[in-house]
């Protein structure tokens, strides 16, 4: 939701998404949220027609810090598997040109997907200069910092 991404679900899912499960994990952000699920990567592909996704897995060449947009407004689609299994093996293969990988020490089997998904959207983010998100306070107002500590 901090970023303006919009959130695709591919099922089936290990864990439930009813509104009470999302609203304690999304806290008070969850009335903003851009989201939708669909039942299987089949029904994601008849929706966005065969999209250019880029998957994130242990199993990547490409590191995730290179350039994902290669057309201007293009619209990027990134990948997550689950924590237990990763990313189905139908998928990385119809996607093996981009199969992208965070670095992380040789004995560690993955890492948790929403620590993932910040790390990766901030610098697909930092590559668009993050465009459309705010570089300066404004819920409390651009001065608050300098006001609370005169």
């Amino acid at each position: 939701m901090a970023t303006g991404s919009f959130l695709h679900i591919i099922g089936p899912l290990t864990f439930s998404i009813t509104d009470k499960t999302l609203k304690r994990t999304g806290l008070d952000y969850i009335e903003t949220l851009r989201w939708k699920y669909y039942p299987s990567y089949e029904a994601f592909n008849l929706e966005h027609h065969h999209p250019k996704l880029h998957c994130i897995t242990r199993y990547g060449d490409i590191s995730y810090t290179e350039p994902y947009q290669t057309e201007p407004d293009e619209e990027i689609f990134i990948i997550f598997g689950s924590e237990s299994s990763g990313l189905p093996n139908d998928i990385m293969k119809m996607h093996q040109q981009r199969l992208r990988r965070i670095p992380m020490v040789a004995t560690a089997r993955s890492l948790n997907v929403s620590n993932a998904v910040a790390i990766v959207i901030y610098e697909l983010l930092r590559q668009q200069r993050f465009q459309g998100l705010s570089s300066k306070e404004v819920i409390k107002g651009e001065d608050f910092l300098k006001e609370k500590l005169r």
